[in-house]
């Protein structure tokens, strides 16, 4: 087999046995990767109606055929579950050295079940796995846990752990590796924290062979050559990473401003990619092997910024500058900063974090949570009591125990929901789907709930790659979302990155299509894809994704959006704008292949070859 080891590690918590598990060449080619071959275990190993925190669930770490390829940011991973804040999928992913790390330990997926009475972490070096106790690990931080790991292990070893968010199973938990990597969304933290699994530790130079590596590596260098003259070009990614956006979401109203009751923020330059380039980068950074280097190593100085905001590491990318900004009314890069750190350090997701804290600084200006109720002020532009807010979630303290649960539950319990900007209970990313309607539909469609990492058409309709696409129009937008979508998926399974690969597929000349991406897959494991025949791939695994919702209970009443994108917005450049997902959802799913309600039917799956999962 190439590409793939073909190998999955099987590991029972409850009991502590470990196995391995091999998968054909024909479950490769069909399923993919990744998301794909997650979802199918997914799916045949567990109820859909399961309790998420309970040893029931199943939480799968799963790489791709391009994972550790020299494949330009060839170096994802998936952590695929049943999400404990919002009952459907989390597809959550993560680049940084663990997925590279992870493929070349022997395997393709990791297969956690069960629970274990005390806490463990697995230790994986070439194939030669075990449990080892993880006791007095329990109760430290991401950084902590790593040190200790490689003081106990090696130098080289790469590690994903949770901090204590996800041991107080705070259902925004995200998993944290290489210290400042995140697989974020959905709660996937306190799944790992219910199965008391602290981290999992990888290392090894075991790598699949590649079918053709001189055709690869060609491929490749022509992909290179296009991304390094779109760095000499003065690539914005290069320059400031995606800190630059705010400029370009405030400028179009789209950015989040207080908890999404606006979409352009007074504070925007003391928040945006000048300023963090020249008062706190040290250097440019990125995932393992990746061309781009689009990440920003950062340091807030006590001496300039208070020891309060003081600290160092990755960040804030963009979707934190939204949410512990803009949303909450933070114009202090510093406290964002600061913010970012300490959410990566207790394992938090700083768009759900930052959106939730949003909700409650919103339900206090109006009254509807006092001082009292908070144990403290918490008006919008309050960067301490934000920041004080996020300890308090990861430990579970205090008013801390309901910002852990999410926005959605948080408001519900005060009886004003509508103050949650969720989509299946998981936070908006930082883009107002009033203003981008391909964005409104794809978080209310998506198996997760809103992420534009699900499918971000923001790239044509805000950004203009390929073609500039209208974001005000509703006019194709139910095509555009279900391709973006499988793009997506396509990308998720094969192990790229989707700062530079989606960019293959937005190239006028080959139809929107992903070309270069089947060029090298099929260089990499020898399989005969056609860019028609890959984007059927993706049609797959998304179906059987919301295979996995319907039989979970989900139904065309959970594809909604927070009530808030219905309330014309009330100034800017798209005053007055709403979002009508009535006017887009039955196309978007008859463009699925879908019923009325949202269910695929079975002459669909029937052509994808996965109606036996119904």
């Amino acid at each position: 087999m190439y590409g793939w080891h073909g190998r999955i590690l099987r590991v029972n918590l409850t009991t502590g046995k470990i196995y391995e598990e091999v998968f054909s060449q024909g479950d490769a080619l069909k399923f993919f990767g990744g998301r794909g071959l997650a979802i199918k275990v997914l799916l045949e190993g567990m109820d859909p109606v399961a309790d998420p925190l309970s040893p029931e669930n199943l939480l799968i770490m799963a790489t791709g055929p391009l994972t550790s390829t020299p494949a330009p940011t060839g170096n994802r991973y998936m952590v695929v579950t049943k999400s404990p804040l919002t009952g459907a999928l989390s597809n959550s992913n993560s680049g940084g050295v663990f997925p590279t790390m992870m493929k070349r330990s022997g395997y393709d997926l990791f297969v956690f079940e069960g629970a274990a009475s005390k806490p463990v972490y697995l230790y994986v070096d070439e194939r030669e796995a075990e449990l080892r106790d993880a006791t007095r690990l329990w109760g430290l931080d991401t950084h902590q846990v790593e040190d200790a790991i490689r003081r106990e292990t090696a130098d080289d070893v790469s590690v994903a752990c949770i901090g204590p968010a996800g041991e107080n199973l705070a259902l925004i938990a995200a998993i944290i590796n290489d210290k400042h990597r995140a697989a974020a969304r959905s709660g996937v933290g306190a799944v790992m924290g219910s199965k008391t699994l602290k981290a999992v530790a990888v290392r090894g130079n075991l790598k699949p062979a590649l079918h053709d590596e001189k055709a690869m590596r060609a491929v490749v260098r022509d992909a290179n050559r296009q991304l390094a003259a779109d760095i000499r070009a003065g690539s914005t990614m290069r320059i400031y990473g995606t800190s630059y956006v705010p400029d370009i979401t405030n400028e179009a109203g789209v950015f989040p401003t207080f908890n999404f009751q606006y979409g352009q923020f007074e504070g925007t330059p003391r928040i945006n990619g000048p300023t963090l380039k020249e008062h706190f980068l040290v250097r440019h950074g990125g995932c393992y092997g990746c061309p781009l280097a689009c990440a920003r190593i950062t340091e807030v100085k006590a001496e300039e910024w208070g020891e309060q905001y003081a600290g160092k590491g990755e960040g804030p990318e963009y979707e934190t500058i939204g949410s512990l900004g803009s949303a909450c009314g933070v114009d202090n890069m510093a406290a964002i900063a600061k913010a970012n750190y300490l959410c990566n350090e207790l394992g938090l997701d700083t768009i759900s974090t930052g959106l939730t804290i949003a909700c409650a600084m919103e339900m206090y200006s109006k009254g509807i949570l006092s001082e009292e109720q908070i144990g403290r002020s918490l008006p919008f532009g309050d960067a301490d009591g934000m920041i004080a807010m996020i300890r308090a979630a990861a430990h579970r303290q205090g008013f801390g125990d309901e910002i852990a649960q999410g926005s959605w539950r948080l408001a519900s319990k005060y009886g004003h929901p509508e103050l949650s900007i969720t989509a299946k209970k998981l936070e908006f990313p930082s883009y107002d789907a009033r203003g981008l309607k391909g964005m409104g539909l794809l978080y209310a469609t998506s198996n997760i709930g809103a992420s534009h990492m699900a499918g971000d058409t923001a790239y044509t309709e805000l950004f203009g790659v390929g073609q500039k696409v209208d974001g005000l129009s509703y006019e194709g937008k139910a095509q555009l979302t279900k391709h973006f979508q499988d793009i997506f998926a396509i990308i998720d399974a094969a192990g790229l990155c989707v700062f530079v690969a989606v960019r293959y597929t937005l190239d006028t000349a080959n139809g929107y299509v992903p070309t270069r991406i089947a060029e090298m897959i099929n260089h990499a494991t020898g399989s005969d894809y056609t860019p028609e025949s890959l984007l059927e791939a993706a049609e797959r695994v998304y179906n059987l994704e919301r295979i996995f919702l319907t039989k979970a209970g989900f139904t065309r009443a959970d594809d909604t959006l927070a009530q808030r994108m219905s309330e014309p917005m009330p100034a800017g450049p798209i005053q007055g704008e709403t979002f009508e997902l009535d006017r887009l959802l039955d196309d978007y799913y008859a463009a699925r292949g879908w019923d009325a309600g949202g269910i695929p039917t079975r002459q669909r799956l029937e052509k994808l070859g996965v109606a036996h999962y119904v």
